[in-house]
């Protein structure tokens, strides 16, 4: 029967069927695993797209029924209940935006995307009703009416005010860095002044740098970026540095206990020494009654007098063995990352050399950051670095336990950065490049001001507020600003014809 032509041919079609069942099982097996183990934010990114709510919501509030979605089904996701419960979130988000949307067009658009956040989290929690919600529109469009500025208000004398007053409540100190006590950080006052006058260089520099997710829970890999940023020159390493005349070389013993704090070898240092084209076959190792051999430099013909070899010992010792350039010290710190619950992570540096760090592949560049202004307008450009004198000011405010609006901290920022630069508030910044002759003589230096002014002949328009005061006439602000003007011939005519 195996020979008969007729049954082998009936059995290839059916081994033939079989094989095409077989194929296509593991197909479909494959993709029911496939969708029982969709990760929950693949998972409601489809249910969206297949309610169309990106056709219905405003983009805000489909960000915050999906979030609220997983945070509710993050360790489980379960499609049918997940649907459920969007089409319900998204049923109170369309309820909620029906009713606000009438304010859209009177509120910026940050305000008014902030309050249909804010409105969704609270009907979701107390079942508000469309009045309640109107209600709640109406108080946000009344309360933004009465903060915006009235017209003639003089915003930059308030500004200094409300910054100027707080600020003569402020310390003097300098403080260690919060839960650093090795790392000093200028605080109150002093930083406050730092800030407005724009200094090159901060008193104490300091970067947050902070790693990317395949690094910033790895202790290990974190200490040897550590290592890595600190800037470590032959002094660091060095016990002694002794001259030996008879020979015309150096002797330097290394301190063992620092070699291994830095992460070097006694091989690392001979290779950083020997790079340079001076010292070039001029160091060796020897051995000694030290633990450690020592290592010999040959002083260059150069140096070969008593005065100009104490010079080479000291040029010697700075010579750069690793590190970025400007990080003196860094230290690691483990804090706890509320997003995740987990700890991670985050290096403090003493020293700022931004451009270097963020280059480092290690780095999460979008994190990182330096209290160095002109360091942030350099790399990252002028609008980072209003940001940063935003953040900065405020920071260093509120750690003095004093609330300033952020208003008036933006307009001094955009008053220091305007000009595509960062300049100070002083004579040689804002306040020098008024246009009134009157209003730069009556901040400093008034005779200098004066007399230039009058050799090059300036004008002064009389438009602003300390020109005004210094001649005695109304500033031209509030009600001062309107001119009315009558004439007394119009006048009488009109009273005749009455």
């Amino acid at each position: 029967m195996e020979d008969d032509p007729m049954s082998g041919k009936s059995r290839t079609k059916g081994t033939s069927r079989r094989r095409k069942v077989e194929e296509r099982r593991p197909s479909e097996e494959v993709e029911r695993v496939r969708k029982a183990v969709l990760e929950p934010g693949e998972l409601a990114d489809r249910l969206v797209e297949e309610l169309h709510l990106r056709e219905k919501l405003p983009g805000v509030l489909i960000e915050r029924v999906r979030s609220m979605v997983l945070s509710k089904y993050a360790t489980g996701p379960d499609e049918e209940a997940m649907r459920h419960e969007l089409e319900k979130l998204a049923t109170l988000a369309g309820r909620v935006y029906s009713v606000m949307r009438s304010i859209e067009e009177r509120v910026p658009r940050a305000v008014f995307e902030e309050a249909l956040v804010k409105v969704l989290e609270v009907t979701v929690r107390f079942s508000l009703t469309d009045d309640e919600i109107a209600r709640i529109r109406d108080d946000i469009e009344s309360t933004y009416l009465k903060a915006i500025v009235e017209p003639g208000e003089p915003v930059g004398t308030v500004a200094a005010q409300s910054i100027g007053e707080p600020s003569t409540q402020m310390t003097l100190r300098t403080f260690h860095f919060a839960g650093v006590r090795e790392l000093n950080v200028t605080l109150g006052l002093p930083r406050l002044i730092e800030l407005v006058d724009a200094k090159r260089k901060p008193e104490t520099p300091i970067m947050e740098i902070y790693l990317k997710d395949e690094y910033r829970y790895d202790l290990n890999a974190t200490l040897s970026l550590a290592r890595r940023l600190e800037y470590t020159t032959l002094e660091n390493v060095t016990a002694s540095a002794d001259v030996d005349l008879a020979t015309e070389s150096i002797i330097i013993r290394l301190d063992k206990e620092m070699l291994e704090d830095k992460g070097l070898t006694v091989g690392d240092v001979v290779a950083a020494l020997s790079k340079h084209k001076a010292l070039a076959g001029r160091v060796r190792l020897e051995e000694s009654e030290y633990e450690l051999p020592v290592i010999v430099v040959e002083v260059p013909k150069a140096y070969a007098h008593i005065t100009k070899i104490l010079k080479f010992r000291e040029r010697l010792l700075k010579v750069k063995l690793k590190g970025v350039k400007g990080v003196r010290k860094v230290i690691l710190q483990r804090r706890l990352e509320p997003s995740t619950g987990r700890y991670e992570y985050v290096l403090l540096t003493e020293g700022s050399n931004l451009a270097e760090v963020l280059a480092l592949p290690q780095v999460d560049h979008r994190k990182t950051k330096t209290n160095d202004i002109h360091e942030i307008e350099r790399v990252l450009g002028i609008e980072a670095a209003r940001y940063a004198l935003i953040t900065e000011i405020m920071n260093t405010l509120r750690e003095q336990g004093l609330e300033v609006d952020v208003r008036h901290v933006m307009l001094v920022a955009d008053l220091m950065t305007w000009t595509g630069v960062v300049r100070q508030i002083g004579r040689h910044g804002v306040v020098g490049e008024k246009r009134s002759v009157l209003a730069r003589a009556a901040f400093e230096v008034t005779t200098k001001q004066l007399f230039d002014a009058s050799a090059s002949g300036e004008v002064d328009t009389l438009r602003g507020v300390a020109e005004n005061v210094v001649i005695g006439q109304l500033i031209p602000f509030g009600t001062a600003m309107v001119e009315l003007k009558t004439s007394p011939q119009l006048l009488a005519k009109g009273w005749e014809s009455k």
